[in-house]
């Protein structure tokens, strides 16, 4: 019978730490356009308009603004986290692609994970102006406060 309960605890323990090992998995994920190199390759300044590169490539993730849209990127980005942790980029590519006035590929531009740039935060907070504040003074701040009528003023008699 003593065998038997610690084979039962056994195994409950087991179950248990596979079940708690399980969340601690690291995830992968994608964002942006599915980058197909034999694809990118194929544009061509020159040869290619934006009508051919739509056609093989699709919709840019982001067009550009200022200068008539005659930037077209296309984006993607892969991260990896490990269970609740900040996820890290793994890999990184944006293929630029440049039109002229008149629609035609002048220049095509790969991009690899070089191109990140890691921005150090100042904190969990927005630094502020004024008082700091703790959580008793802004929920009874405020008590006392109300119910006050408005200051005479000089040109109303009281």
């Amino acid at each position: 019978m003593a065998k038997l309960m610690k084979r039962k605890s056994a195994a409950l323990l087991l179950s248990v730490a596979a079940l708690g090992l399980g969340g601690c998995t690291r995830v992968l994920d994608h964002q942006g356009y599915v980058l197909d190199p034999v694809l990118a390759g194929g544009i061509e300044p020159g040869i290619d308009n934006r009508n051919s590169v739509e056609k093989t490539l699709g919709r840019p993730s982001l067009v550009s603004e200022f200068d008539g849209g005659q930037n077209w990127y296309y984006w993607s980005r892969g991260t990896s986290q490990f269970a609740a942790g900040t996820p890290k980029p793994v890999a990184q590519a944006m293929l630029t692609v440049r039109f002229s006035p008149a629609g035609d590929v002048t220049d095509v531009q790969h991009t690899k994970r070089e191109t990140i740039r890691y921005v150090s935060l100042f904190g969990r907070t927005t630094p502020t102006l004024g008082r700091k504040r703790n959580f008793f003074s802004e929920l009874f701040g405020n008590i006392g406060a109300g119910g006050r009528g408005a200051a005479p003023t000089a040109d109303k008699p009281n």
